[in-house]
Parts: C-alpha cells; sequence; structure tokens
C-alpha cells in the first residue's frame, strides 16, 4: 500500500509531500520532498530506497509533488485539514 500526505505549515508557504510504502502493516520505506530521496525503515526497505533512488528521473518527479500534487490541491485540502478548530 501506498499512503501520501500533504502538510501545510503557514498555508502555503511551506508545503511538505510524504509517500509511505507499507506492506504487512510495517512501513518498508517513505519519500520526503524535505530530504528528496526514498529512506528504507526496514533492511529490505534500504535496498529499495537504493533502487529508486538510482533513478534521477523519478526522483525528481516525486520532489515535484508538492508543487504538483499539493500545492494544486491546497483548495480542497485547506477547509478540512487546515482552517480546523
Amino acid at each position: 500500500m501506498r499512503k501520501y500526505e500533504c502538510h501545510f505549515i503557514n498555508g502555503t508557504e511551506r508545503v511538505r509531500f510524504v509517500m509511505r510504502h507499507i506492506y504487512n502493516r510495517e512501513q518498508l520505506l517513505h519519500f520526503d520532498s524535505d530530504v528528496g530521496v526514498f529512506v528504507g525503515d526496514t533492511p529490505f526497505g534500504e535496498i529499495l530506497a537504493r533502487n529508486y533512488n538510482s533513478h534521477r528521473e523519478y526522483l525528481e518527479f516525486k520532489r515535484s509533488r508538492a508543487d504538483t500534487y499539493c500545492r494544486y490541491n491546497y483548495e480542497v485540502y485547506g477547509p478540512f485539514s487546515v482552517e480546523r478548530r
């Protein structure tokens, strides 16, 4: 399973995109747009992270998701996640 998250700090001033790879209720690896690379959370996840990190085009695509996915959908997410009281 993959889980995608957008974290908004000060509206759209600072946006963070996080993608988590989960198998059998265990997080294998994750991608954080602030870090810019995949990070393995388990020994097998480290192998997968090295493989993903070797593809430069894929990394650039994932880094751009903070702008193309999160910022673009801020108007949809904003009322439910940011302005909630």
